[in-house]
């Protein structure tokens, strides 16, 4: 089955390294335009823009803080106005401030839900008035637009230390869900990826050597995810191969979600 974009707009927050940059690598291998967004480093968004343009591919670079409604309503502007249209939104911005609660301050807890799920509010929105003023582009696509939110497994799978972060992932779950409910009748698709342990260099530390063995007690399919596995799945759910999949979470955990702990005492049980 080959998955193409061709024709399409995509828009990658988070797009300077990692998944982001899987993803909006992927997205432009099959025929998508891109705009790849970043915070506060240009450096490696303009760099895989570049990268893009000169495999034949479009692509552009765009700043902007996702928690902040201005920088968000520039960043979507400089989108159509770089390309016309938007077809697809992967709101894949976030980041972790991690600590224990009671250590955990107003701003740690702030800045997380800011960025993890009040940018991805304010991304949606925007998407959605651009769907919503364009409707269906025939020949291009059969929804009239999709907006991919990237979770993770902690929307389900609570994270002592992490309650910020897992707040806003199953935040992020419900915003999709209801979003999809409230959208679905005018052809939009509202899907998410909740990714598990994915090897990227922010947290090389935590997935190779004697830490990444020990992670790997956690992950029934017996790997550590790359971006790639995500990006894989960023592609297929922004393709009509994907057409009747609406307010779905794809899970990309290697089973991490099933929870391992328990195998050796369901099997006891049996």
């Amino acid at each position: 089955m080959q998955l193409s974009l061709d024709g399409q707009v995509a828009l990658v927050t988070g797009a300077s390294s990692g998944i982001g940059a899987a993803a909006a690598t992927a997205l432009a291998a099959a025929g998508a335009s891109v705009v790849l967004n970043y915070n506060s480093q240009p450096e490696p968004a303009q760099k895989l823009a570049a990268d893009i343009n000169a495999c034949g591919g479009r692509a552009v670079a765009i700043g902007a803080d996702v928690s902040k409604e201005d920088e968000v309503e520039h960043l979507f502007a400089k989108t159509l106005e770089a390309f016309g249209f938007l077809d697809i939104l992967v709101a894949n911005s976030g980041l972790q401030r991690d600590a224990l609660v009671t250590e955990m301050t107003l701003d740690d807890w702030n800045q997380v839900i800011g960025v993890n799920l009040t940018g991805q509010f304010l991304c949606a929105r925007e998407a959605l008035r651009i769907f919503q003023r364009q409707g269906i582009r025939a020949g291009v696509s059969r929804a009239a637009g999709k907006i991919i939110h990237m979770s993770s497994v902690h929307q389900v799978i609570p994270w002592a230390g992490h309650v910020n972060y897992a707040a806003s992932k199953g935040g992020v779950e419900m915003l999709m869900r209801s979003l999809a409910q409230e959208v679905s009748e005018q052809r939009i698709r509202v899907n998410g990826i909740a990714p598990g342990a994915i090897r990227t260099a922010i947290n090389r530390t935590a997935t190779e050597g004697e830490a990444g063995q020990e992670l790997l007690k956690l992950i029934p399919y017996g790997r550590i995810g790359e971006a790639q596995d995500v990006a894989n799945a960023v592609v297929w759910l922004a393709s009509d191969a994907s057409d009747y999949v609406v307010g779905s979470t794809l899970f990309i955990d290697g089973g991490m979600s099933l929870y391992p702990g328990f195998y050796e005492e369901g099997r006891g049980n049996g």
